[in-house]
This record gives structure tokens, sequence and C-alpha cells, in this order.
């Protein structure tokens, strides 16, 4: 089964309807170039607000149903694909989690992941806002396929797409907001990108199955504007033995690719990792350290 896929990579501004308005357009472009699978990015709503700890931005949260999913919802429906948006959930007051949603070819929603992994690094203080998710490792069925999705920070830890391939996944995907500090040098610029790249293709390789990750793209400075981070872009997606099928440069861009779902079959009879797993051996990894 070949899967036609979009993945749309965008600069955001401080102007919400503005920034629906542009991805609304890309979601139509990809629809009609015969995407059947839409990805977005991470947050694509907003400018990435967790630079800083501002208690205002918890005005940015939605609830589900809520604007968000009712729009993105009927866009899906009226053009029969099968879409994954990211939003910053109010699951109730002082409660929330930064969430990706699946929207079905019909405009139903019919899955949600919360955010497992939230990290709390210079730049980057998602701890501030989103509350560990608890809806676990769980593919979401589709009428394209089984979904992994799991958001930014998630694709950085192997037990999280491990979980998701043992639990069925046929894709793993990952809405991301990743950068740069603006003032780190260009080799450590590139160290970071190329084991952003590395690590999700390792995901791709030890679980054989096709793997996409949607990044944003363009500078944003923070609300005391006193930092910036320089989203890389670089959105990609590649196939169960890691190869590259289609990637990104640091521009606004939707990649459009086709993905062989059957593909992992053959993969996975040459290179049967899940067999040759040693589950009774296994257990010190519930442990934080070794110490």
């Amino acid at each position: 089964m070949s899967l036609k896929t979009a993945l749309i990579q965008q600069k955001r501004s401080a102007d919400k309807k503005l920034n629906i308005h542009e991805t609304c357009n890309e979601i139509r472009k990809a629809a009609s170039a015969g995407a059947q699978l839409i990805l977005l990015q991470e947050l694509h709503n907003n400018l990435y607000f967790c630079q800083v700890e501002v208690t205002d931005c918890f005005d940015l949260a939605g609830t589900i149903p809520g604007p968000s999913t009712q729009l993105y919802s009927k866009l899906a429906a009226e053009l029969e694909i099968v879409l994954v948006l990211s939003i910053f959930e109010k699951r109730s007051a002082g409660l929330y989690h930064n969430t990706a949603i699946v929207i079905e070819s019909d405009g139903r929603v019919i899955g949600r992941y919360r955010k497992m992994h939230i990290p709390d690094d210079p730049g980057f203080h998602e701890k501030f806002y989103f509350t560990e998710g608890d809806l676990g490792f769980e593919p979401i069925q589709t009428s394209v396929g089984k979904l992994g999705v799991l958001v930014c920070w998630d694709q950085w830890f192997p037990e999280a797409a491990r979980l998701m391939a043992l639990a069925g996944a046929d894709i793993l995907i990952y809405p991301t907001a990743i950068g740069w500090d603006p003032t780190d040098p260009q080799a450590e610029k590139s160290r970071q990108l190329e084991a952003w790249l590395t690590i999700q293709r390792g995901h791709a390789i030890a679980n054989g199955l096709p793997l996409v990750a949607i990044n944003r793209c363009g500078t944003e400075s923070a609300a005391d504007n006193r930092s910036q981070i320089d989203f890389w872009g670089n959105s990609f997606a590649c196939g169960p033995q890691g190869e590259f099928l289609v990637q990104a440069d640091a521009d606004d861009k939707t990649l459009l690719v086709d993905i062989d779902l059957e593909r992992s079959e053959q993969v996975r009879r040459i290179w049967p990792f899940l067999r040759d797993r040693r589950i009774d051996a296994y257990a010190d990894i519930l442990k934080r350290f070794r110490d």
C-alpha cells in the first residue's frame, strides 16, 4: 500500500488567524495534489510560546472539542483526508497538555495523543505549561493505516517508538518544534541537527517502520525578546531501513511523498529485531538508573 503523505513545514507569526489561514491553504494544496494523509508541525496555530514562562500564554489553549478541532474537522471532511494536527489542550482549569489530534476523512476526531516526555531546557520551558501525557503509547487506527503519533521530545526516546511498534503501528509520526540557539557556533548547530536526524532514522530501523518528522521553521523571539530560537525545519520522511524518502531545507515547504507501508513486512523478514528481543532480560529498563 502506497500512502501519499504531505508534511507541512511553516514559519509562524503572532497573528493566529493568519497562521491558520496559511495552514488551511497548504492543506488544500496538498489534498489537491493527491495527499491522503496530511501532517502538521507541533503547536502550528501559534508562535512557540514556551521560550519563557508567562501565565498569560495559557489563554492560547483550547478544549477538545473546540474551535480548532471543529475547523480542521470540517476541512478534513470536505477534502476527505486524514489529518494529524497539534494543539495546546486545555483539559481543565490549571491542567493543560501538548496534544496531537487525528481526524478521519469523514471529519471525526478518532484519536489523540498527549505528549509523554516534557522537556525543560533553555528556551524550551514546557514543564511550566504541559502536564505529562496519560494516554500511553497507543497507535490510532485510521482508514490509511495505524498511526503511531508521538510529539517532538518523544523523538529522542527509543522506548516510545518501540512501544508504538509493539502495539502495531504502521508508521511513526512526530510533529515537532526544535531549533537552535542563534548564538551557537555552526559546528554545534550541525551536530544537533545530525543527531536529530540520526536518532529518528535509528527508530525507523530498529522497529522496521517508516517514520515522518514535521518540524517548524523560521526565527521566533521570546515574549520578553530576551531569547530567540532558529527552528531548523528539515522535515523528512524515511523508510524502514532509515533511507531518506524526502527532506526539506530550512524554509517554508510542503513535502509530498509516497510511503510504502508494505515494505515493513519485507524488512522485518531480513532484520527480525522483534523476534530476537530478550524480553526476559530487560527488567532493569524500568529503573531510572542502575546505581
